[in-house]
Formats: C-alpha cells, structure tokens, sequence
C-alpha cells in the first residue's frame, strides 16, 4: 500500500532531519562549523510540521506529520562538542479520505561529536560523525529498528553580513525495511544580517533516495529568518519546500535556542 511508501519518509526524517532540524543555525538543515567553547551549553528546542499530497494509481493520499526535537550541545574543548538529540515525532495518512496511518510516539536518538579541525581568516571546516540508536517503535514506523551511524563534512566562510555553509555527508541507513543502507547528502545555505540581531536564511540541499527503486531523489528548498533576542537566545521560523515528489510537499519549522 502507498501509505508504507510515506511512512518510510517518516522514518528518513527520523534518520536524517532529527539531527539535522536541530543543528546550530536551525530552521537550516545544513550546519554551521561553529563549536560551543569550552565548558558551555546550548538547548534547543525545535518544532516541525509536514504536509505531503499525491495520487498513485488512481489513489489519493494525503499524509502529514511533524516533530518536536530537543538538542543538548557541550563543548568539551574549544574546539569539538557532544550532541544529544532526540524527538517525539507523529504521521497520518489517509488514501481517499480513509485513515490507514495514525502513529506518534518518541523516535531514534542521535548521539554526535562536532570537531572544528581547520580555521584560516573567514574560513572554517569540521567534521560530525555521530550514531543512531534504535529508541523509536519500528513497527510503528517511529524508527529504524536498527542502530545506525552518519559523518558529515562541514565548511564555512564569512564574509561581512553573509555567511556561507556546505555540508557533504554519509549515512549509513540501518533498517529493518528493506531500504537503502547507503546515503548520500550534499547542501548548501546561506544567512544575511539584514539589520543588527536579523538575518534572513536560506538552504538548498539533496539526499539519496531510502527507496532502492528510486530514480527520484528527495531535495529541498529552505527560506526563513533567525532572530538574537539577546547574546544566547535565538528565536527563528522557517519554511521548507519539496523541489521533487519524493520529498514532503510543505514543512512549516520553528525554534529555539539558548545558550549557557
């Protein structure tokens, strides 16, 4: 049934965007470069909601779903932090006005260590590997069943009001559906202070397809704004576009951040 085609795109979310929605510069997927400093913290707490809809053979479907995320970085030394993420996530879908999906429940949590290993003038690289565990209910399409692990290289440079970001990673899909093990993940953002504590923000990115049929790979298209209500706090709200079918349609996204 087509429903199992979206809960598997509930599950590449749990995968990949639970870590991803709650990186430094949300509502951006692709990360920044930027540690915490020595001996300091940042919460965030980030929410999701997703809207998809297609017909397949004749069969309308309408699915939607969201997350709400909560991270916790620690920077052990200047220069590298831990990462701990994890999110209650929720989908339904209907085929022709009929419910066949209705789940919710808490998702995969994400361990990861961010090490920013080059700085020269305006620019910056990092690595993030990191490792998924198996908390979300597979059965429910929550998670993965399986433990999985990604690393991702990250570069950033600086220039004036703008700044730059791409972000080039690998994900090692465990699951126990029968997807693709192995993905890919290549994207680009940007961000411009528009007045002092503004900016506006904007990402681009693709990723391999969990569908091992699949010639359509699922890109997106970000734009959105961050406001510093103070030194270490953050408020932003973004939108998230499909640019293919097999990514969600409409993704309405809102944060915080905290730093301490």
């Amino acid at each position: 049934m087509y429903w199992t085609r979206w809960v598997g795109k509930l599950v590449l979310c749990t995968v990949l965007f639970v870590p991803a929605v709650t990186w430094a510069a949300h509502p951006l997927i692709t990360d920044d470069s930027g540690t915490q400093g020595k001996g300091k913290f940042q919460f965030e707490l980030n929410g999701q909601y997703d809207s998809d809809k297609e017909t397949v053979a004749g069969v309308s479907t309408k699915s939607t779903g969201g997350q709400v995320g909560a991270t916790l970085s620690y920077g052990i030394i200047e220069s590298a932090d831990l990462v701990l993420s994890l999110a209650y996530v929720w989908g339904k879908v209907e085929e022709d006005g009929a419910t066949v999906y209705d789940e919710k429940g808490i998702s995969d949590t994400t361990f990861e260590v961010k090490w920013l290993f080059f700085e020269k003038e305006s620019w910056s690289l990092a690595l993030k590997p990191g490792v998924s565990f198996p908390t979300g209910d597979e059965n429910k399409g929550l998670g993965t069943g399986k433990t999985g692990y990604h690393v991702f290289l990250i570069a950033s440079k600086e220039v004036a009001s703008w700044a730059f970001h791409a972000n080039l990673g690998y994900i090692r899909n465990e699951n126990k559906f029968d997807e693709e093990k192995n993905i890919w993940h290549v994207s680009l953002a940007t961000t411009y202070e528009v007045v002092k504590d503004l900016k506006v923000v904007g990402n681009i990115g693709i990723e391999r397809s969990p569908d091992k049929t699949s010639d359509n790979d699922p890109a997106f298209l970000i734009g959105g704004f961050i406001y510093s209500v103070s030194k270490n706090f953050d408020l932003d709200c973004g939108v998230k576009y499909g640019l293919t079918s097999s990514e969600t349609d409409l993704s309405v996204l809102a944060g915080i951040a905290f730093r301490f």
